[in-house]
């Protein structure tokens, strides 16, 4: 009895249950020290377990908090390189420096959001949905955002697939996917060595 006692608190233990303690009053002498092990094993493991939530927790929060702080700046910027777009700048260096601003806060931008869906996908937040997709639309859609950098790369994409091959995933998720493996696939082809 008492060996069963302490076999179904250790199942229980193994499948995330740490609340099925075992009384070492009812257990027998000669197996009372082995309950009291399992008793602080629950117990460090439990622990242990709120000490792993509580920092995934405070690196979710950091990492929102810090996102946040760094959009409200960035929007300013954003906003700011629109306005510029807008001037008549008689001044090539300045178009071009004005062009250069766009496309990096546009990157920042970008990157600031793919740290914020890291951390919701990381922290099980994320919103999921299953839809119906096109594979080749999507790969061609990808290929087509990123034409002007494939054309200035070594790179050469042959797609493969047939034009009725559909997918079950989230289309939103996918095209980040898609199209964060196309950006460092171009930029890793595009550094010097």
């Amino acid at each position: 009895k008492s060996l069963k006692k302490i076999m179904v608190a250790v199942k229980e233990t193994s499948e995330g249950n740490f609340d099925r303690k075992v009384d070492p009053d009812d257990i027998s002498p000669s197996l009372k020290n082995f309950a009291i092990d399992v008793s602080n094993m629950q117990n460090g493991m439990k622990q242990a377990v709120g000490r792993a939530v509580k920092g995934e927790k405070m690196k979710t929060e950091l990492i929102t908090n810090v996102s946040h702080d760094l959009k409200t700046p960035l929007t300013s910027i954003i906003t700011y390189v629109d306005l510029l777009k807008r001037e008549e700048l008689n001044n090539e260096k300045a178009q071009n420096y004005v062009a250069i601003l766009d496309e990096k806060t546009n990157r920042l931008n970008q990157l600031i959001e793919d740290l914020v869906e890291a951390s919701k996908a990381s922290s099980g937040n994320l919103a999921v949905s299953r839809d119906r997709i096109n594979l080749k639309g999507l790969i061609e859609q990808a290929l087509g955002e990123f034409d002007e950098k494939i054309e200035s790369s070594d790179l050469e994409f042959k797609l493969n697939v047939a034009d009725d091959v559909d997918i079950y995933a989230d289309g939103r998720h996918m095209w980040r996917i898609t199209a964060l493996l196309l950006r460092y696939a171009v930029d890793i082809s595009c550094l010097e060595v």
